[in-house]
């Protein structure tokens, strides 16, 4: 009777190591480039992921700093000082924006400076101007979530494409495995496992690369969504006290 590690120890070139590194180096070149690949988008995805995870962190803290700070103010033109050591904060671009579009227009009219009308909160803006300051809060609302969304679009590819990639060198390597049943003219389980697990892999390091990716993606997606919601909240907010305050009707 053939003795059973003999057995377990023989492929189509005659040697089978059962470790995970021997049947990656065991691979046909087409699944050693399918893995390759994989391990490429497997890297880039877990530095985004951690670029994400850092920046969105940072820009919660300075959102909450800047709202703080926000809320105690009573006058615009003090939280400014204020928004300009936020560069992170979202919130706070939304503000820059607007109350820099707000200051514009109310320069050079009758009161000598336009901060200081503000400041009086002097009705000193026409109301057609108060589109300059929405649409000037909307372009920081886009830039700003555009900036929150980069990147997190190659997790979505990632995810998608990589059970693919890895079914494609997984096909492949079978394809390899019986090509060589073929040839030998054997078929036993000694000759056909050990090329059939190595092709096996392929899958395997797709679904690796892909669970971690769609996971987080959801998760920041949402995590933008909810920021960007922030801000229009308040872009929305910002905009009532100025035509509230200082829009001349």
């Amino acid at each position: 009777m053939k003795d059973i590690s003999s057995v377990a120890a023989v492929d189509l070139g005659g040697n089978f190591h059962g470790s995970l590194v021997d049947m990656v180096l065991g691979a046909g070149p087409v699944v050693q480039l399918v893995l390759l690949l994989l391990f490429a988008f497997s890297v880039i995805s877990w530095a985004i992921i951690l670029m994400k995870w850092f920046n969105i962190r940072k820009v919660r803290r300075e959102n909450a700093l800047f709202l703080a700070a926000y809320m105690k103010s009573t006058k615009l033109a003090d939280i400014a000082p204020e928004a300009k050591k936020y560069r992170a904060s979202t919130l706070a671009e939304v503000f820059r924006a607007g109350f820099g579009e707000l200051a514009k227009m109310t320069r050079g009219r009758s009161n000598p400076s336009g901060r200081e009308a503000a400041d009086a909160g002097g009705q000193v803006v026409e109301i057609a101007g108060l589109d300059n300051v929405e649409r000037a809060m909307n372009r920081a609302c886009g830039s700003e979530a555009a900036k929150l969304e980069a990147a997190i679009g190659f997790l979505a590819t990632t995810g998608s494409a990589s059970p693919f990639i890895g079914l494609f060198g997984t096909v492949w390597g079978i394809m390899d495995t019986f090509k060589g049943i073929g040839a030998r003219g054997s078929a036993t389980l000694a000759v056909v496992a050990p090329g059939i697990s190595e092709a096996l892999i392929a899958t395997a390091a797709g679904l690796a690369a892909a669970i971690p990716a769609v996971i987080f993606y959801n998760y920041y997606l949402n995590r933008v969504k909810g920021m960007t919601l922030e801000m229009d909240s308040f872009a929305s907010e910002l905009l009532n006290i100025v035509e509230r305050f200082y829009v001349k009707r």
